[in-house]
């Protein structure tokens, strides 16, 4: 085996691992920490002609405010079921509507939200940690596996496998300071 295939196999752990921090990023993007924050309303699909989109393909929404979020419509005539559709998602928010634009308050958080919060911020990262350790673990059996089968030297596996624990180690240190940046809009750190 030459250097190439050692560089590919780096490549793809380190693309496992982006991947895996870019889900956990998405992950807490979507939790509510008291403040209005568009990506707060991700998850909401609106059944639209015939089909169920997501919420920012059928209104533009904007933040004027803090604690609020408004929804403007692309077709007016969507403006009810939108509403529906933020009512009926799991985020606890109750829009109002005047017709043309859905306002929808934000509520400031009870601490004991905030904790079970700031519980699911840290099962999050977690999951995107153990993420990262898996792509290690594999890369390290296929190292191990080269090295048994000859095709690469000891000193390239020794290397090769330096090289996968500091990815490892530079992934979960984002994985940890994406988790303290939530926590810290959580719980006011």
């Amino acid at each position: 085996m030459d250097v190439n295939d050692l560089k590919s196999l780096g490549t793809e752990v380190r693309k496992r691992m982006e991947t895996a921090i870019d889900h956990v990023r998405r992950e807490l993007a979507g939790l509510r920490s008291g403040r209005a924050s568009i990506t707060l309303l991700d998850p909401v699909q609106v059944e639209a002609y015939g089909s169920l989109v997501p919420l920012n393909q059928v209104a533009s929404l904007s933040i004027p405010e803090p604690t609020i979020i408004v929804a403007t419509p692309f077709d007016p005539s969507l403006t009810g079921a939108i509403e529906r559709a933020i009512q009926k998602s799991p985020l606890g928010l109750n829009p109002a509507s005047d017709g043309k634009v859905i306002r929808i308050p934000v509520p400031s958080l009870t601490d004991e939200r905030r904790k079970e919060l700031s519980r699911l911020v840290h099962r999050y990262a977690e999951d995107g940690r153990n993420v990262v350790r898996q792509a290690r673990r594999d890369a390290n059996e296929r190292l191990k596996k080269m090295l048994k089968d000859h095709e690469i030297s000891e000193d390239d596996e020794r290397r090769a496998l330096e090289d996968v624990q500091k990815t490892t180690d530079h992934h979960v240190a984002a994985i940890d300071d994406l988790q303290k940046k939530k926590d810290g809009e959580l719980l006011g750190r």
